[in-house]
């Protein structure tokens, strides 16, 4: 929106991809920081006992009874303004990627809404699981379908990419002579990207601060992917995608509100994302690595959130498994995510969080690695 009006008013270095996106991270950054407080009195003033706390969590996270949640909503609202005011508007790539938002944070929202309301300090006091995965299908189906048609006439239509020169048409395979339409699988493959990311990141918000912390990393990795996505040459393992241009500068508001919610989230937490705010940028990192053709490297970045996600998952498995085999259900952590394994073990939730911060930039550091040279 200004970005197209400083332009066509002769401010052409609004053009660059790095001025939408420096612009952008500043004015959500400042949102963030200037209506944070006010915005965490006003959560607390209307949620009363704020988010009940898992019963299925260690002990010590009983003292954060009352903490106001869903501060993802003015995540949102940070993200919206400033990237609306610095994309370009006629790119389709940029509404794509805000889409992604507002259809994960809406179906958050309605989780966090009815934990709220509830009171309820069971697990699954949310929407059920088999509806909200069912949403988040309905979702994935939508950017997906979006996504593939945003592709240039090079990338082959429903195609799954790996690198820069490796592709998969899944419409163009041919069985004894015979065409073999399997498009079917680029949906199937766009809902373990986009739909497992938003429960990584989901399940990752689970300590003070360490979604935020796990999180940055990843989107440094996406930055530099979407630098090379938009500049020939620079990286062999990237396909040139110029069409994506219009991500500099929601990628610059996201990084910017992520940041600023990290000043009231670091412990001890003033407020929680909630699932308005997880599912969202989960969401959305998934998008935006279908958008760049870049799901490998995501998933290689994001690597500390996977083996968060596959712990709950192995132990969950685990649990039910011997349980029909045996009658008694067994575990392979002392609680899961396994950040909460570590916490029982006695490790500091400080300590947890920090360690986990490190081997996430260690993963962003090896997807840098493998954009570069793979």
């Amino acid at each position: 929106m200004l970005t197209d009006f400083l332009i066509g008013r002769g401010f052409n270095f609004f053009a660059s991809g790095w001025t939408q996106f420096a612009a952008a991270f500043g004015v959500a950054f400042i949102i963030m920081i200037v209506f944070g407080r006010s915005f965490i009195r006003f959560m607390h003033k209307i949620q009363g006992k704020g988010q009940p706390i898992s019963e299925n969590v260690p002990l010590q996270h009983r003292k954060k009874v009352g903490t106001p949640s869903m501060g993802g909503i003015l995540v949102l609202i940070a993200i919206f303004v400033a990237a609306l005011l610095f994309m370009p508007m006629h790119n389709a790539t940029g509404w794509i990627a805000l889409a992604s938002l507002l259809m994960f944070g809406a179906i958050g929202f309605a989780d966090d809404y009815k934990k709220i309301s509830s009171q309820s300090k069971k697990a699954s006091n949310g929407l059920s699981p088999s509806l909200r995965l069912l949403l988040e299908a309905f979702c994935v189906i939508v950017l997906a379908y979006l996504i593939n048609k945003t592709m240039p006439g090079y990338v082959p239509s429903l195609s799954i990419v790996v690198g820069s020169s490796i592709e998969l048409p899944l419409n163009a395979w041919h069985l004894f002579g015979l065409p073999v339409t399997l498009g079917f699988l680029y949906y199937i493959f766009a809902y373990f990207v986009i739909c497992g990311s938003a429960n990584a990141t989901n399940i990752t918000d689970g300590l003070d601060g360490m979604l935020a912390k796990l999180y940055l990393p990843v989107l440094i990795v996406l930055v530099v992917a979407l630098y090379g996505a938009t500049r020939t040459g620079f990286m062999d393992a990237v396909i040139f995608l110029p069409e994506t241009s219009a991500l500099y500068g929601v990628l610059g508001a996201v990084f910017g509100a992520v940041l600023g919610f990290l000043w009231f989230n670091a412990k001890p937490a003033a407020i929680f994302m909630g699932d308005v705010g997880s599912l969202a940028l989960g969401g959305f990192m998934g998008t935006v690595a279908m958008l760049l053709k870049s799901e490998i490297i995501m998933g290689v970045a994001a690597g500390m959130m996977v083996l968060i996600l596959l712990s709950s998952f192995l132990q969950t498995t685990y649990f039910k498994i011997t349980k029909k085999i045996t009658g008694t259900g067994k575990r392979i952590f002392l609680r899961a995510p396994i950040h909460h394994h570590f916490e029982e073990l006695g490790w500091d939730e400080t300590k947890i969080v920090d360690r986990f911060f490190i081997m996430s930039v260690l993963f962003s550091g090896l997807a840098l690695v493998l954009l570069k040279f793979a």
